[in-house]
């Protein structure tokens, strides 16, 4: 009988090819890992600047602003980020907030570096309360204008935060460094025409924006009772006059008057759950010193002076359109008068303790005036005769006609405008060739005129 084979060759063999594939196995699956890892941190790093690029913190401000994306926007958070919470900014914050009178409010308002709100602050200051700014001195209209009125309101204490209303770190700092008793809610983006061109910035600046500070706001601890700028644009269509609080509102003529009764409905909605106490003010057409660049008051002046002619539009009827104007002097009363009023907020931690305070009201001028009678005052005032175009007023949003009842204003807090339009007219040409610099001639005119009303 043969001896039977050898099989440990055979079987040593078989081990090591069994362990070479072993180790290639071990192998590829270390660079299989590694090579996951890999395109997982490169699709992450795709993704970052992909929302970088295309998300950047959307703009506040604000007062009544436009909200450009600034090129900047995620460094400069960035870096501001990392300064939020250090000592001198704190401190600054603080010296800014604390009211200098007894009893004295700490207002946040948002928007100082615009028109209404930069006057509002100064007239807080003065009065003795604290006041912090917020706004993003963004470029709808000449960002040199809001600088300027930075500058002004730094003479006074007022320091403004440069920052964004949909920054929900920031505000949520702002709140935890300050105990507001009070917020003012002016930053938004303005004007009814430009909707039709950025139609996004709306929607971002005054329903996210407003949104972002409600949320923050209910959760602050104490809750600050708010008070902010809805628009004399919410009445829409209706042709009930005078405009009444009382009024329908639910027939917007342009986006920008819609995305401020959607503000003026998500107040409803954040009163109703957490108990913010909110007071909606509708503005009716404010113009003065400082004011905005973007209204026809202002680049009617510019362009009456450099001799350009001035679209001076009528209805579709061949009626005159005629404005509610209200001197800034007024507004600031009302503003503060319903600062003044303003209750206490009743919710805790976000939740909800009791019935809260809900308001609404017209600030207005009660006297309507035809945009051609404007352009005469300004004739008169810069000794100049204007170049007019009359045109049918195109279908951009604007309305024919404005004009406020602010019986519900007087009746809760003695608003009354005492400014009628050709006196404002001239504190605001006095203003504005002092602020330009305009030919002695025209300031000579202004002086006279004032010494002799």
């Amino acid at each position: 009988m043969p001896p039977p084979p050898d099989t440990s060759k055979t079987l040593k063999l078989e081990r090591y090819n069994s362990y070479i594939r072993r180790i290639h196995s071990t192998k590829l699956l270390n660079a299989s890992s590694k090579l996951l890892f890999r395109v997982t941190l490169l699709i992450a790093l795709v993704l970052i600047l992909f929302f970088t690029i295309n998300y950047p913190p959307l703009s506040d401000n604000p007062g009544h602003h436009h909200h450009h994306a600034h090129p900047h926007s995620f460094l400069s958070t960035a870096l501001f980020s990392s300064s939020l919470g250090g000592a001198a900014w704190e401190k600054r914050v603080r010296h800014s907030s604390t009211p200098r009178r007894p009893n004295g409010f700490s207002v946040l308002v948002t928007g100082a570096g615009g028109f209404v709100g930069s006057h509002c602050s100064l007239a807080l200051k003065k009065r003795g309360d604290g006041v912090l700014g917020l706004d993003n001195f963004n470029d709808y209209y000449d960002p040199s204008l809001k600088r300027a009125r930075q500058k002004l309101l730094a003479k006074h204490q007022i320091f403004i935060v440069e920052g964004d209303l949909n920054d929900a770190a920031l505000l949520t700092k702002l709140f935890d460094v300050v105990p507001f008793t009070h917020v003012l809610h002016l930053a938004a983006q303005a004007g009814v025409r430009y909707a039709m061109q950025n139609p996004q910035s709306y929607v971002s600046s005054n329903v996210a924006g407003f949104v972002s500070l409600l949320e923050v706001a209910k959760s602050a601890n104490p809750q600050p009772s708010i008070v902010w700028a809805s628009s004399s644009s919410v009445y829409g269509l209706n042709t009930e006059n005078p405009f009444s609080e009382l009024h329908r509102t639910d027939q917007p003529a342009s986006l920008y008057a819609a995305t401020k009764k959607a503000g003026e409905e998500i107040a409803h909605t954040y009163n109703h759950i957490y108990g913010l106490a909110l007071t909606g003010l509708r503005f009716f057409t404010v113009y003065g010193p400082w004011g905005r660049p973007d209204m026809a008051y202002f680049f009617f002046t510019k362009d009456i002076l450099q001799g350009k002619s001035i679209d001076v539009y009528q209805t579709h009827d061949q009626k005159e359109v005629a404005r509610d104007f209200t001197y800034i002097d007024d507004v600031v009363k009302g503003c503060l008068g319903a600062l003044d009023t303003a209750e206490k907020s009743t919710g805790s931690g976000g939740k909800k303790r009791g019935p809260a305070q809900l308001r609404i009201y017209n600030l207005g001028n009660t006297a309507p005036v035809p945009v051609g009678r404007l352009v005469s005052i300004l004739e008169g005032l810069l000794n100049t005769k204007a170049k007019r175009h009359v045109i049918t007023m195109p279908r951009n949003g604007d309305v024919p006609y404005t004009h406020a009842n602010v019986s519900l204003a007087f009746r809760d807090f003695g608003y009354k405008p005492t400014t009628d339009l050709a006196s404002g007219l001239r504190k605001f040409v006095k203003w504005y060739v002092s602020y330009y610099g305009i030919h002695p001639r025209v300031k000579k005119e202004i002086d006279n005129t004032d010494d002799s009303a």
